[in-house]
């Protein structure tokens, strides 16, 4: 039985899809997660505990482990396993990317400095010290800028400023994040930095592909309807096929292909968040690895051959057993993205306070098209409204002959939905 590695985070929605994948194959997955090493197997799983922060050490003792269960592949879900996936495929001579390029991909400023070098448009930028005082920076900048921590992904402190005010408000609100529990824990030394940014006006997009020994191969290419103008740049909607001219959507993926092989990505899935302005196609962001959450539900694959492979002929498969097949030697081009239209919405979280509970579910369900609305927040849970919260109250799914009518669906499936969230109570000490 083949057995493949898979490198994730223990808050990723991801992986019980990755392991519902592995079932359908007949493949083993052998997890590496960051959870707490002092319990025995805690979620039966046999992981094996690992610390993204301690990179070596953990990728020793990986490499210990897989020293008595030898893999075939590896694979990482989520930004921060990227690293250690590309130092582990190295070291055991399976395909992969190398570090400095996971490395990069992962480094905001880093990122910037190579895309500009490839000659790809790029908005201007500093990185300062958390600490700087925001006044002081004012005659680096033009407005607008988009004040952003390098540490962090999905939209998660990111905020756009127009004049001074705004500004030292923005920046002081990121700093106050950095300096948050949950982002020390990370003890990422990124932690303590602040990357300001020329604003880029225009609609985005995002790419979803695979690299086979340094050559792209575009999956799917999603329309972010929404405008994502700011103060906050909370992602609603994808929509998949883009509604996008063949000429520029292949300058679009022009622009990836140029940006990976800046980088020096070589092998693996990728995703990209790209800006289309008047001044062409600016690539923001190019990760190793596939698309977060649960929107790779959004994603499924027609065979374009009849010839049996290694595993079973099947007429669709999910994008999770597509990257466990082209990890294990399968070329992706002997599958394509279905021909139907197909979307995802992750339910914005309106305001900060307590999960109570949703009203409309089951008329949401029966919006034409709507595939399935699956509610991710728990009954009591605080909830955090960006740009300090990371987190959605769910997912809405829908499939339809265009991507208009998919779309729509999302939209009236969405209005249906009543979310009860109560204030978070203050506690005054009165002493």
């Amino acid at each position: 039985m083949k057995r493949v590695l898979l490198l994730a985070t223990t808050t990723g929605y991801q992986t019980r899809m990755f392991a519902e994948a592995a079932s359908t194959l007949g493949v083993e997955l052998l997890y590496a997660t960051d959870r707490c090493d002092q319990l025995d197997d805690p979620w039966s799983d046999g992981a094996i505990p690992v610390r993204y922060h301690e990179e070596w050490r953990s990728v020793d003792t990986v490499l210990k482990a897989v020293d008595r269960r030898p893999v075939d592949a590896v694979l990482a879900v989520g930004d921060r396993p990227t690293v250690m996936a590309a130092y582990l495929s190295r070291l055991l001579g399976l395909p992969g990317n190398p570090p400095e390029a996971a490395a990069a991909s992962r480094d905001k400023r880093l990122l910037r400095q190579k895309l500009k070098a490839a000659g790809l448009p790029t908005p201007s930028f500093i990185t300062v010290p958390a600490a700087t005082d925001a006044m002081s920076v004012l005659d680096r900048i033009s407005f607008p800028v988009v004040v952003k921590p390098t540490v962090l992904s999905a939209s998660r402190g990111v905020i756009r400023a127009d004049d001074s005010v705004s500004f030292a408000t923005a920046f002081d609100r990121v700093r106050r994040l950095l300096a948050s529990s949950d982002v020390r824990e990370l003890r990422d030394p990124e932690a303590d930095v602040v990357q300001i940014e020329e604003f880029i006006d225009g609609p985005e997009y995002a790419l979803e592909g695979l690299l086979e020994n340094g050559r792209l191969r575009t999956l799917a290419v999603f329309d972010k309807p929404d405008p994502l103008n700011g103060p906050f740049f909370e992602e609603t909607i994808y929509v998949t096929p883009s509604r996008l001219s063949q000429s520029v959507r292949r300058q679009l993926e022009a622009a990836v292909a140029t940006a990976v092989t800046a980088l020096g990505l070589h092998h693996g899935p990728i995703h990209a968040e790209c800006r289309i302005s008047a001044h062409g196609v600016f690539v923001l962001e190019v990760a190793a690895r596939p698309i977060g959450g649960l929107c790779a539900k959004a994603l499924r694959f027609e065979s374009t051959e009849m010839q049996r492979t290694e595993f079973s002929p099947k007429a669709t498969i999910s994008f999770e057993e597509l990257l466990l097949r082209n990890a294990l030697g399968e070329p992706a081009g002997r599958w394509t993205r279905e021909s139907r239209a197909s979307a995802v919405m992750m339910i914005p979280i309106p305001r900060s306070g307590v999960y109570r509970g949703v009203d409309g579910l089951t008329t949401a369900c029966d919006v034409l098209h709507v595939e399935e609305v699956r509610i991710t927040a728990k009954p009591d849970q605080q909830l955090l409204a960006l740009p300090e919260g990371s987190s959605y109250l769910g997912f809405i799914f829908a499939r339809a002959d265009a991507p208009a009518f998919a779309e729509r669906s999302l939209r009236e499936a969405h209005a249906r939905l009543r979310f009860r969230i109560d204030p978070i109570l203050e506690i005054l000490n009165t002493k």
